[in-house]
């Protein structure tokens, strides 16, 4: 007599969700949330297709959370078409699968009014202020500091493997150019904030 086949599929692995899982199994996390995080500025294309299947799919096989929030960091290039859209997309990949993971915020928390139902994505731009002050505390510890390379540099150094020029500011410079740059002193993209 042979033993049949089993032909259930395996269960994903990979490092990712090794580390959830040994979180979950060590009680270092109790839930898990996790988040997709689209810049509302263009429509959804296959790299994001991916990211929401690893947010979802991890959100749903340990019972959690996936909030969609959105990467709304350039005002001025984002619009409700794209968010609608976005909204559209998401739902229609995750449907009948994850859905029930999505997670959404009441509109009245930040008073947006960019999608039609009563819950919407939530907005990197409301926390804001809070981010502001964790890259100054950053600054602070000396984990963070602003540099001045050009997107080209940048990848260069990167590829490269060869640190900013302008990693050993002071701490106290550092601060001094991070508030200005907050100010709105220097021309957009001309400065950004790098961990070290």
């Amino acid at each position: 007599m042979s033993n049949p086949i089993d032909t259930t599929p395996a269960a994903p692995s990979d490092f990712i969700r090794d580390f959830v899982a040994d979180d979950l199994q060590s009680g270092r996390q109790t839930k898990i949330h996790t988040r997709f995080p689209p810049e509302p500025n263009g429509y959804l294309h296959i790299g994001h297709a991916k990211s929401i299947c690893l947010n979802f799919g991890i959100a749903h096989e340990f019972n959690g959370v996936c909030n969609l929030r959105m990467d709304d960091t350039n005002p001025e290039k984002e619009d409700v078409e794209y968010v609608d859209s976005i909204l559209t997309d998401v739902n229609w990949l995750i449907g009948g699968w994850a859905d029930a993971n999505l997670g959404l915020k009441q509109k009245a928390e930040s008073g947006k009014q960019k999608a039609e139902s009563a819950a919407e994505p939530f907005y990197a731009s409301d926390y804001f202020d809070q981010i502001y002050e964790y890259a100054v505390r950053l600054i602070q510890f000396g984990k963070a500091f602003v540099c001045d390379m050009s997107p080209e540099e940048t990848d260069e150094y990167r590829r490269n493997a060869k640190p900013s020029p302008f990693r050993d500011r002071s701490i106290a410079e550092n601060l001094d150019l991070f508030t200005r740059m907050r100010a709105g002193e220097f021309p957009d993209g001309t400065r950004k904030k790098s961990g070290r």
